[in-house]
């Protein structure tokens, strides 16, 4: 087993500020309701299995009585620990008003908030300027630092973190490496589930950073976010293959899905059953196809479009090869390829950097393709997925490692009406349909 320390990362769940779209800040009158109770239950029911070591949430009443009720859930009950670097953001001007009214009273600010958080300067009673957000990012990582402090990476920990929205936002950016315009690149719902693995590293880094999902609503209803009022994109990579159980470089070898790909294909079908798609794009690669058809078999008259630029990775001379045989031959390459991936040209293969310009090419395309009325499904494979996503989440090729993506698994993006705003990662790697919170999928080799 892989050291690491696992972060459930939950938002409390709908608050009455949040249901009448009043701004709450660390105003501590908004209360659960009742459909926030429930949604709080029922996430403390999706985790009940998991071994969690220690649960930090806010003290404000809204996340409190979230934790309250999910440790009711759980099968070892733990005492929380209410940690003041979980407070929400400070909007003390804003707080108690509606959207709506912050919309009329502060239109600058306001437009400031929805465009760019980080440069909101706001200003107290006592008339003192602050920046929210920017002091809320020094809070998140003091908070981070005196984590790891309690729960170190090599010592397997699971900690379950119950907060609001703006702080798990950056608290989510800390842990990402802070990305530009980051903020708004992703989605916190109520009572969703985040899982991140920090894994032990070098003595001049805290950790590596994996995200194994992301916003995971599968526990509640509906099972993912409602679609706005733009197109959605819902990127899926294919089903397990026998060289993906057994660790080999697949890379363009057409390896078909074996059983439990097949089974996975349809579990991803039957959870995507309600879901409205009406264009689909694959690689021509068969292990992509074959999982699009048993998606689409409950979506009659979809047909699939192949996109050459969705194609793995090439690994040239690597594929085929299990990593011991490639170690064997390639020891210093292999190595550079786990620390630094985008520093490899593989042998009589591609880079990641080659893979990276034409998968986000091949996504642009589609995303340009669509009305805002549609919903595309995207079937890829791991390096072109990992590709896309760290372009949408403004990381870089070095980061594709800070990705997870399971065989089967489903990611859910939606497209921004306004061009000069990023797209939002809206559902990351969810595979609870796969069975369990975790993704327990193949791992190893591309």
């Amino acid at each position: 087993m892989n050291m690491a320390l696992r972060l459930i990362i939950v938002r409390h769940g709908l608050s009455t500020y949040n249901k009448d779209r009043r701004i709450q800040g660390r105003n501590d009158l908004s209360k659960l309701t009742k459909e926030g109770t429930t949604q709080a239950i029922k996430t403390g029911e999706s985790l009940k299995d998991l071994p969690i070591d220690a649960i930090y949430s806010s003290s404000l009443q809204r996340a409190a009585l979230t934790t309250k009720n999910l440790i009711g859930q759980l099968e070892k009950p733990l005492e929380p620990i209410f940690d003041e670097g979980l407070l929400e953001v400070d909007l003390e001007p804003w707080a108690g008003l509606t959207v709506q009214e912050v919309e009329s009273q502060f239109p600058d600010q306001f437009k400031i908030w929805k465009s760019s958080p980080k440069d909101l300067v706001l200003t107290h009673k006592d008339g003192k300027k602050y920046n929210p957000i920017q002091e809320l990012m020094a809070q998140s990582n003091d908070f981070i630092e005196k984590l790891i402090l309690r729960h170190s990476p090599q010592d397997n920990q699971t900690v379950l973190i119950v907060g609001h929205n703006a702080i798990l936002r950056c608290l989510i950016l800390q842990l990402i490496g802070e990305p530009n315009q980051g903020f708004r690149k992703f989605q916190v719902n109520n009572a969703s589930i985040s899982i991140f693995n920090l894994n032990p590293t070098e003595k001049n880094k805290r950790f590596k950073t994996q995200i194994e999902c992301l916003n995971s609503t599968t526990h509640l209803d509906p099972i993912i976010p409602r679609k706005g009022k733009n197109a959605r994109v819902i990127l899926v990579r294919h089903g397990e293959t026998d060289w993906n159980l057994e660790g080999r470089f697949q890379g363009q070898i057409d390896i078909p899905l074996n059983k439990n790909g097949q089974k996975q294909a349809r579990a991803a079908g039957k959870f995507l059953k309600g879901v409205a798609i009406n264009k689909a794009y694959t690689s021509p690669m068969s292990r992509p196809k074959e999982t699009a058809e048993a998606i689409l078999a409950s979506h009659q008259g979809v047909e699939i479009t192949k996109i050459q630029d969705l194609m793995e990775i090439g690994h040239g001379l690597w594929e085929g090869k299990l990593e011991s045989e490639i170690k064997e031959n390639w020891p210093d390459l292999l190595e550079t390829w786990k620390k630094s991936p985008q520093k490899v040209q593989m042998p009589q293969g591609e880079t990641i950097k080659e893979v990276w310009e034409r998968s986000t090419k091949a996504w642009k395309e589609i995303c340009s393709s669509l009305t805002s009325n549609e919903t595309a499904l995207v079937v890829a494979h791991d390096a072109v997925n990992k590709t896309i996503l760290c372009n949408l989440l403004g990381l870089s090729p070095s980061d594709i490692w800070m990705i997870k993506q399971g065989n089967g698994g489903v990611t859910v993006v939606d497209i921004s009406p306004d061009p000069s705003q990023p797209d939002v990662v809206t559902c990351l790697n969810l595979t609870s349909h796969l069975g369990g919170v975790l993704d327990n999928t193949a791992t190893g080799a591309l």
